[in-house]
Formats: C-alpha cells, sequence, structure tokens
C-alpha cells in the first residue's frame, strides 16, 4: 500500500493532545467504548477517522499528530484560596471548567474541589502555561491578588 493510501492513526497520548484532554480520561473512553480504538500489544490506537466521529466533526485540516521532538512546556499548579463561601466557590468553578473548555483553552485540565467546612477552595491546572496563566489571572481577580 503506498504512504497516501494509508489510514491516519494516532496514540492516546497524541489523541489527549488534541482534544485537551488528560491521557486517564482517553483510555477511560476508549475501554468503555465510547471511543474506537485498536489495540496493538499494550497500546491503543485510534483512526483519524474514529477521532472526528467521537469529536462530531473534522480535525482542523492539515492537522498533524502532536511528534515527541516538538517543544512543549506545560504546568502543574495547585493553587489554595482560604474564606470562600459556596456562592463564590460556585462562581468560581463555573468560570474555570466553562472558560476551560479544550477548544477554548488549549491543552489544560482543570478540578476545583470546595471544602465548605474550612472555607477553602483548591484548583488544580494542568496544562499548557498560556491558558495556566490565564486561569491563575482569573482566580486573582476574585482573590484581588492581581499584580
Amino acid at each position: 500500500m503506498r504512504r497516501g493510501m494509508t489510514q491516519q492513526y494516532y496514540s492516546v497520548d497524541q489523541v489527549a493532545d488534541l482534544l485537551g484532554l488528560h491521557v486517564k480520561t482517553v483510555r477511560a473512553y476508549v475501554r468503555e467504548g465510547r471511543l474506537t480504538a485498536t489495540r496493538i500489544g499494550k497500546q491503543y490506537r485510534i483512526r483519524r477517522q474514529d477521532l472526528e466521529e467521537f469529536t462530531g466533526g473534522p480535525l482542523a485540516a492539515g492537522q498533524p499528530p502532536a511528534t515527541e521532538e516538538t517543544p512543549h512546556a506545560e504546568a502543574s499548579t495547585v493553587v489554595q484560596v482560604d474564606g470562600v463561601d459556596r456562592n463564590t466557590a460556585d462562581r468560581l468553578t463555573t468560570l474555570l471548567t466553562v472558560t476551560g473548555r479544550p477548544e477554548q483553552r488549549g491543552r489544560s485540565h482543570v478540578q476545583v474541589v470546595h471544602d465548605p467546612e474550612r472555607s477553602r477552595l483548591k484548583v488544580v491546572i494542568v496544562g499548557d502555561l498560556n491558558t495556566t496563566a490565564t486561569l491563575l489571572g482569573y482566580i486573582g481577580s476574585l482573590t484581588g491578588d492581581q499584580p
């Protein structure tokens, strides 16, 4: 088969990068049958066609899979905000997660946990530097800790 006729496959890591999801989330989708994949040895490969069916549309034209040679910086950040009531926690959670959808925020994952007994909010952000900085700015604007 000629190279131009071959089916394009993505690794789980590449799909996670393309969709802005955590690798474990993509693996869970595959195991649950939500995303069709082929198992090759101990690894899954996802056809471009199956990925497009999963996302409900075509991938951006000419969007190649990520390569290991491409430089990429990522931040893992945990922010603790004290003195947060339920309403404020809900507002911030909505702001970070709605603004944080993959198509709007690049490659980042946000998790927010509120502890009402301690009036404490923990925010975990894992992702690219620009999006992480933007999300930290949102938290700073809420707490008044803006530079």
